[in-house]
């Protein structure tokens, strides 16, 4: 028994928001893998299982908007645990994307912290059970809170729809946030390319 799954995930809009620009909001062209990974464990997560991305299908043309958004200039904190948003409100331009549909691949692999009774066909089943309950912890998002992901099980067996894209240069992209050290959070980044609307990351070579 293989313990990988496949979901498909849409929605009207998306923002996987490029690391460098520090004002008004850019997304990526595609959902990250890091972005892909947080759906899966919205559905899904335990301390002794870690998921891992293996593909991303592309399953709609590339489409941007423009849209502004209102945010706040400051965050909560211990000392100052309610916002007036009133007083701190922003509105801030972004360049997101709209009409996004995607098949994620993935698996899990056991963690340090499995014990005994963890068994990856327990962890397998109890996934595809909230999958096809249409279960999660919190509500999957694309990119940002407000806007939410539509997550659907893609079954053994079911046809992957042919995307539309072929080959293309994504540039460097976020792979992930290395959480090594906590006091000094570092990204990751990848060389992405599509290969007939496909990312393949089962070898991707990740640096900082």
């Amino acid at each position: 028994m293989g313990y990988g799954i496949k979901i498909r995930v849409s929605g009207d809009y998306a923002l996987f928001t490029r690391p460098e620009m520090k004002v008004e909001r850019v997304s990526y062209d595609i959902i990250t893998p890091s972005a892909a990974r947080g759906i899966i464990e919205a559905v899904y997560w335990k301390p002794a299982i870690c998921w891992v991305i293996d593909k991303i299908h592309v399953l709609k043309e590339i489409e941007f908007t423009n849209i502004r958004r209102n945010e706040v200039s400051e965050k909560a904190s211990e000392g100052k645990p309610f916002l007036d948003v009133t007083e701190i409100r922003q509105q801030r331009a972004a360049l997101v994307l709209k009409n996004v549909d995607y098949i994620i691949e993935a698996h899990f692999d056991l963690t340090d912290k499995a014990g005994e009774e963890d068994t990856k066909e327990k962890h397998y089943n109890m996934v595809l059970r909230r999958l096809r309950k249409g279960q999660h912890f919190h509500a999957p998002c694309l990119g940002t809170r407000e806007f939410g992901a539509k997550v659907e099980l893609i079954e053994d067996g079911e046809p992957i729809p042919q995307s539309p894209l072929g080959n293309r240069d994504l540039g460097w992209m976020l792979y992930d946030l290395d959480f090594s050290d906590a006091a000094d959070i570092k990204p990751k980044f990848f060389n992405a390319k599509l290969i007939d609307g496909v990312l393949d990351l089962k070898n991707v070579e990740a640096r900082q």
